[in-house]
């Protein structure tokens, strides 16, 4: 692959200005909305696990089902919204994603079974699949570069902050009615209340949407160059427009709009590199285990002898830690890198899944398949689990997400986040359907080693083939990407 960090003659036109920071700031929260979305909906269903097994009947398997099934719906989302982008254009497809969101949270709160229960989640799935991909693309389209690393790593930012208000969110509903299977307002369960309160933002994410400019670089691949000039205008990230129209066409094809088979080299037949690094990406970012901490982890610390009340509580302490370390990414992504980023934290993951599988592992046997901690372990535990969630908060979390939406070329952007964003989630899946089965199988011990093995495989992945993107302009890129293919 191509050194990344060399200067380019090109980053004349582009970034030498910040350009209107005040509006592309705007136009990034606008879009990042759906981040916020994407983690709500991902987090809420941490704290009505145990609810909806008792009031559908459901055992561990189709629990665990119940759970990863919106994982399906994401990688479908995310696997066509990148190609649907492309043909009708960001801004369209994420207005289709909020009223996704708006239909799956009603859904989710008014089902009284595990199918309809798991329809209404595919189709916010669905939702947070695309807005996955699309936040951190459309983001990076509109960016300068010297900030770009920082404005996409608002998608993060707003999946963390969405994610701690789903899990405070549950806290409280379950604290007012005593519990999340109790009944609540107007005679429905909290656990209901949990899903129906993402209405709200969902709402917001939808309007904040209609005021929204189109991605300059898709209204340049759509031959819509008199609207890609005012907005590139609107944005003052170029010092020549004409000469960044020309710019950003140079690395498109001619004939045609971005399609899927253009990850495939034309004189080779065979997928890209670049893909290649982007699914291990994807995949790695999964395999730590991250999301079995953020769906399960009312039932992790339940398993592992606290309360209903404490582990959701534990859970508002989690998210909090993602919050502030995400901010941490903020600060650095453009001035140390994000391969550096990335390094730390395969390492950083390893070392404290290592410590809480020591932990788990040594614990004695409780009733109901638990465990019962001794004398200091749960606050060794506690301690390990915060940190690996700081390690992963400002490194792979966000990195990963902003990798992706700048690493590929302009031909074929939306095709290779569809595919990335496909195995991303697949992996999400996987990880999350058999931790149940884990649990009860292999217990907590074995189960959180499997992950550390997982945190030493990133790193060396990285090592050996991720370079560094910070600083070059998305032309750029594009041209050295398509010159070492």
């Amino acid at each position: 692959m191509p050194d990344l960090t060399a200067d380019s003659s090109s980053e004349a036109n582009e970034d030498v200005l910040t350009g209107n920071v005040f509006r592309i700031v705007l136009l990034s929260l606008s879009a990042a909305l759906g981040g916020f979305l994407f983690g709500f909906d991902s987090g809420v269903i941490n704290g009505t696990v145990e609810a909806i097994q008792s009031d559908f009947g459901a055992g561990e398997v189709v629990t665990g089902f119940n759970v990863a099934s919106m994982l399906l719906g994401s990688a479908v989302g995310a696997f066509f919204a990148g190609n649907l982008a492309d043909k009708v254009g960001r801004r369209p497809t994420l207005i289709l994603t909020a009223l996704a969101f708006m239909v799956s949270a009603w859904g989710s709160g008014a089902a009284g079974g595990s199918v309809p229960f798991v329809a209404a989640r595919l189709i916010g799935g669905l939702a947070v699949g695309a807005a996955s991909i699309l936040a951190p693309a459309y983001i990076s389209e509109i960016a300068p570069s010297s900030i770009r690393g920082s404005l996409a790593t608002l998608q993060q930012l707003m999946i963390v902050v969405g994610l701690f208000v789903a899990f405070l969110n549950n806290y409280l509903i379950a604290q007012a009615a005593g519990s999340a299977a109790n009944a609540f307002w107007m005679g429905f369960d909290a656990w209901q209340w949990m899903y129906w309160m993402e209405l709200i933002p969902a709402s917001v994410f939808f309007l904040s949407l209609l005021a929204i400019p189109e991605s300059p670089r898709y209204l340049v691949a759509a031959n819509r160059e008199e609207e890609a000039a005012s907005v590139l205008d609107s944005l003052g990230t170029a010092t020549n427009v004409k000469e960044k129209l020309a710019d950003i066409r140079s690395t498109l094809n001619d004939e045609r709009r971005p399609r899927l088979t253009d990850v495939i080299q034309e004189h080779t037949g065979r997928i890209h590199p670049l893909l290649w690094a982007g699914i291990g990406l994807a995949a790695l970012q999964q395999l730590t285990g991250i999301n079995v901490v953020f769906y399960y982890g009312g039932t992790l610390w339940q398993a592992a002898g606290f309360t209903e009340a404490s582990a959701l509580l534990t859970n508002v302490v989690n998210g909090s830690v993602n919050v502030v370390f995400t901010f941490v990414a903020i600060a650095l992504i453009d001035r140390v890198g994000r391969r550096p980023l990335l390094l730390v934290g395969s390492i950083g993951q390893a070392l404290m899944l290592g410590v809480m599988a020591y932990v788990f592992a040594t614990a004695a046997q409780g009733g109901a398949g638990g465990i019962e901690m001794q004398g200091n372990q749960g606050v060794v535990a506690l301690v390990a689990a915060n940190a690996y969630i700081a390690f992963f908060a400002f490194s792979w979390g966000p990195v990963m997400w902003v990798m992706l939406g700048e690493m590929f070329p302009n031909r074929f952007r939306g095709a290779a986040l569809s595919i990335c964003g496909l195995v991303q989630w697949l992996s999400n899946f996987l990880v999350t359907w058999t931790f149940p089965i884990l649990l009860g199988s292999i217990g907590l011990g074995i189960s959180y080693g499997i992950y550390a093995a997982f945190g030493v495989v990133a790193f060396v992945f990285v090592k050996l083939f991720i370079d560094e993107t910070k600083g070059r302009s998305l032309e750029d890129m594009s041209r050295e990407a398509d010159a070492a293919a």
